[in-house]
Order: C-alpha cells, then sequence, then structure tokens
C-alpha cells in the first residue's frame, strides 16, 4: 500500500507527501481519490476560491480531493516537479518521473489553469523557483 512508501510531513509551502522509502522510476506512488462531481460545479467552485483540491479527470467528471484520507492532496504544485498524473480506467493515479530517495517531496506540476488560479497571485514557492522570480515561471 502507498501509505508504506510515503508519508505526510511539514514542507516549505505548509504540509506535503514525501518520500519513506525509495521510488523506482516510473513507480506508482499513489491514486487521487475523492467524490466525483461534475466538471462545471467544480468550476464553480473553483472560481469562489471554495475548492484547490480539484482534479478534472475530464470534461464531464472531476476528483474533489479535499478529503483528508485522500493522500494525493499533500501532493504540492513544482515546476520542476518528480512525479506526474496519469489517468487510468477512470483514476487518477500519480507515478514517479525519475529515482525518489527517502525523505524527499514528491512533487507534481499542477498546469496552467490551476497554477494562474491560485499559485500566481501569490507567488510560486516551490525549489525551482524560490530565489528567482517571485511569480514563477509562467
Amino acid at each position: 500500500m502507498s501509505a508504506r512508501i510515503v508519508r505526510v510531513g511539514r514542507a516549505r509551502t505548509g504540509l506535503g507527501l514525501f518520500a519513506a522509502k525509495p521510488i523506482a522510476k516510473k513507480a506508482y506512488i499513489v491514486t487521487y481519490r475523492g467524490k466525483r462531481i461534475p466538471t462545471a460545479e467544480a468550476h464553480r467552485r473553483e472560481r469562489r476560491g471554495a475548492a484547490k483540491y480539484m482534479f478534472e479527470v475530464n470534461r464531464r467528471w472531476t476528483i474533489d480531493g479535499s478529503c483528508r484520507r485522500n493522500l494525493g492532496r499533500y501532493i504540492n504544485h513544482a515546476c520542476r516537479p518528480n512525479c506526474e498524473a496519469v489517468l487510468r480506467k477512470g483514476r487518477i493515479i500519480v507515478l514517479a518521473l525519475r529515482a525518489i530517495a527517502p525523505g524527499e517531496e514528491i512533487t507534481l506540476d499542477y498546469g496552467k489553469e490551476y497554477f494562474d488560479l491560485f499559485i500566481a497571485p501569490v507567488g510560486c514557492r516551490c525549489a525551482s523557483c524560490s530565489g528567482k522570480n517571485p511569480k514563477g515561471r509562467r
């Protein structure tokens, strides 16, 4: 189970997901879990600033990952991520882009729409942007 290879811990941007054991390139890390809601409803919630844990599956469905049991919600944004989200059989799974060492934070590129809506206004704080342009790379 993924809970054995990852742990939730303190990160520079709040809570984050960290490797508890070595994770091989292309290895499964976690499944992004939550209630499926219509994508139109997810967009309404995002515009109000009421939902930061939405993960769009397709034009029709979005996963509301706000439940704390969803380990995927703790994956923070990075402009140079070490994992990627993949749609498989209607589920969002997170796979390693490269080998990840124990103690290393698991990071994902959230995409342009999320970046512009939530990150750009306050500035990107990922490791690759720290000390550079405070508004990030986009």
